[in-house]
């Protein structure tokens, strides 16, 4: 299995490792899927592991040349990756995928467990005032195509200093993020005026676990201490079938050796 076909055509890139019940994985800002492809090891010898490129990223198409961007379309995508594997999943999102997990939920998708890892919504009014800020600026950079200044201001929006920046700047990475720059408007899309979309969630029936590090982020964000925590709170508040857990190690990056055991053991 190396690709699945979305609704309108769109060609999204994927893989399959393992056997056992089926486990989609579903990536967050700046991934082509590599980012949750560490996790794959550490699932597979209990799972069918599925992790997939998103819309406009890795070697999956963007939006077949027919229509702009739409959340819809993503969501369409991840139920074409459900289907491919037999009609039902376990499915996991990290941060923004997270999002975008919890948004295909809402919509329907037969999903089994769920498992969501440090899904950025904004909670309290400086957060969304940011986050909201940070989305014009984001649609100006982009409809210029500088995709420079729209990768800065997500990293400044994650609370990076000049320095680190200027180090990313420099770095061996910086040209794949600037491919994958267009995709933070997908993102930004996912997560929509930012706060919490607790109607939505609410309608979420399935057994959903809400996964967070220790928290303590000072800098991100540019927001308060614990910001994942805050919106890891009002998810679980808004979904009736969440829990909550806080592992007590791992930074926003997608770790096995943290995430690995918790997604053994809820799935």
């Amino acid at each position: 299995m190396n690709e699945v076909r979305s609704k309108d055509g769109t060609r999204i890139a994927c893989t399959r490792d393992g056997d056992g019940p089926v486990v989609v994985l579903v990536g967050g800002g700046l991934d082509d899927g590599s980012e949750n492809a560490v996790l794959v090891p550490a699932l597979a010898g209990t799972f069918t592991v599925v992790n997939y490129a998103r819309r406009g990223r890795g070697g999956s198409g963007g939006s077949g040349g027919r229509a702009p961007y739409a959340l819809q379309r993503e969501i369409e995508d991840l139920e074409a990756v459900v289907e491919a594997v037999g009609g039902r999943a376990h499915v996991f999102g990290s941060s923004s995928g997270g999002a975008l997990v919890l948004e295909a939920a809402a919509a329907g998708l037969p999903f089994d467990r769920i498992a969501v890892w440090e899904v950025p919504y904004a909670v309290g009014g400086e957060a969304v005032d940011s986050w909201q800020a940070y989305v014009v600026a984001l649609h100006d950079a982009l409809g210029r195509d500088d995709r420079d200044g729209a990768l800065e201001l997500f990293m400044r929006l994650a609370g990076s200093p000049e320095e680190m920046v200027a180090h990313a700047r420099a770095s061996e990475y910086w040209p794949g993020m600037l491919d994958l720059a267009p995709t933070l408007a997908h993102d930004a899309a996912c997560l929509g005026d930012g706060r919490p979309p607790t109607d939505r969630l609410a309608t979420i029936r399935r057994p959903t676990l809400v996964l967070t590090g220790p928290g303590g982020e000072a800098g991100s964000q540019e927001l308060a201490p614990d910001f994942m925590g805050s919106s890891a709170d009002a998810i679980v508040t808004a979904i009736p079938a969440a829990e909550r857990r806080r592992l007590g190690a791992g930074s926003h990056m997608v770790d096995p050796d943290v995430l690995g055991p918790a997604l053994l053991d809820w799935f």
